[in-house]
């Protein structure tokens, strides 16, 4: 190991993974070693939780509708319940006259010539298989009568049992994240608790002996990129541990990283690169196995994901800018890969390009750019003209956090193409939408 290192540290990444190529190699080790983790000693993944406090969460197996919905028929308008039967010929002119039921909807019974007021929502009373929207009646406040100025049909305003929802009709299945609207089909169907995917946990350990938590002195950092994803973590479905930073030093990373195996997983951030201080790489192949060292991917290449313990390890670049796409990239499928689910596409934007973005062949580059409307004027030319334009952002060295945090999304430049022109149309992906 020291011939190898003592190589990569002179002659930096001369080879870089493909940026799907790793996410694959990653992939793979994910899946080995969650199988390699399922016997009857371990824990299982799933968890029962209450409905109300599923949202977002990822469902561990199919879900059926446990009863109707409606369970019961019931009126689809304002009005009077009848037998459609007694309404035969009924009009403006020549309205047919109806006893007023005791009672209102549920509460009441129908029996031939009569009729039952009914809210929205009501039982149909027993008897009744029609009901007469309130606008069609003319009722009289002094007596039990009313008159029906409209026929009506078997049916006829009426929502049959099941109309909505059928008992046992398949709902979700697996691997569906449940959103609020799910959460109230769940109750309405009869789920007061269901059974989902154990949300990942994830050890963030800053490193670096510059990063101090306070005011910085001249050559000091105050450590931003664990708190940053600790934060996405948090959005991205998992529960985060944020650890205190730990300085440059072999044994302390080991113990740091050690200590954190208890989690899904591991990910540090700083010390991933080929610099005498970089020695992440070093401690992970040590204690377990670096899967992949660098990669074609900008800004971000001195990426290390590796495997120790049957737990992936992510040792993230330091520069902020560079942090945040690696995890991106690559811890974000991870945690969705354990939920048993994949990443959602980000929400894109289409614009037009104002100014060239450079890139090399073989590099995946990610562009910051601020979106603005275009005026009404300019968007005469032809209907799918982008209604926004994409700027580059001036400051787009991956030390630069203003330049993501100002910024509006991203341009991916893939990497078969060297750079994208001004003018052309691109899709902004909105990486961080508002929650």
């Amino acid at each position: 190991m020291e011939g190898a290192d003592s190589e990569r540290k002179e002659a930096g990444f001369k080879i870089r993974t493909p940026v799907d190529e790793a996410r694959q190699i990653l992939r793979t080790a994910v899946e080995d070693a969650s199988d390699g983790d399922e016997s009857s000693e371990t824990p299982s993944r799933t968890e029962t939780v209450a409905v109300e406090r599923a949202d977002g969460r990822v469902l561990a197996a199919p879900v059926t509708a446990a009863r109707n919905v409606p369970h019961y028929q019931r009126a689809a308008m304002d009005g009077y319940a009848v037998r459609a039967a007694d309404t035969f010929g009924a009009s403006a002119r020549s309205p047919e006259v109806l006893r007023l039921a005791d009672g209102i909807g549920g509460d009441a019974r129908v029996e031939p010539d009569t009729a039952a007021r009914v809210h929205t929502g009501s039982a149909l009373p027993k008897g009744a298989d029609a009901v007469v929207m309130i606008e069609h009646v003319e009722a009289f406040e002094s007596a039990d009568e009313l008159e029906v100025e409209d026929a009506v049909a078997a049916g006829e305003n009426v929502a049959p049992i099941g109309e909505d929802v059928e008992a046992g009709q398949q709902l979700y299945e697996a691997g569906h994240r449940l959103r609020p609207s799910d959460l109230g089909l769940l109750r309405s169907t009869g789920y007061a608790d269901v059974s989902v995917a154990k949300r990942p946990t994830v050890g963030v350990i800053p490193t670096g002996e510059e990063l101090v938590e306070g005011d910085p002195n001249p050559g000091e950092v105050i450590e931003t990129n664990g708190l940053t994803v600790s934060r996405l973590v948090e959005r991205w479905g998992g529960r985060a541990t944020y650890r205190d930073v730990v300085t440059d030093d072999p044994e302390s990373l080991r113990v740091a990283i050690q200590r954190d195996l208890t989690n899904d997983v591991v990910v540090t951030t700083g010390g991933s690169s080929v610099g005498k201080r970089d020695l992440l790489p070093e401690v992970i192949d040590d204690l377990g196995e670096v899967l992949v060292h660098g990669v074609g991917l900008k800004p971000g290449h001195p990426v290390c994901l590796g495997i120790v313990e049957n737990t992936p390890v992510l040792a993230l670049p330091g520069y902020p800018v560079a942090c945040i796409v690696n995890a991106v990239q690559f811890l974000r499928p991870v945690l969705s890969w354990l939920e048993g689910t994949e990443p959602d596409p980000h929400p894109t934007t289409r614009a037009t390009l104002e100014r060239k973005i450079p890139s090399e062949p073989g590099t995946r580059t990610f562009a910051r750019v601020q979106l603005k409307g275009r005026e009404d004027d300019a968007l005469e030319d032809g209907e799918d003209e982008p209604a926004y334009t994409a700027t580059p952002t001036r400051a787009s060295g991956s030390g630069v956090l203003s330049s993501v945090a100002l910024a509006d999304g991203w341009v991916v430049v893939d990497d078969a193409r060297e750079g994208i022109p001004a003018g052309e149309t691109v899709r902004v992906q909105n990486w961080e939408p508002n929650g």
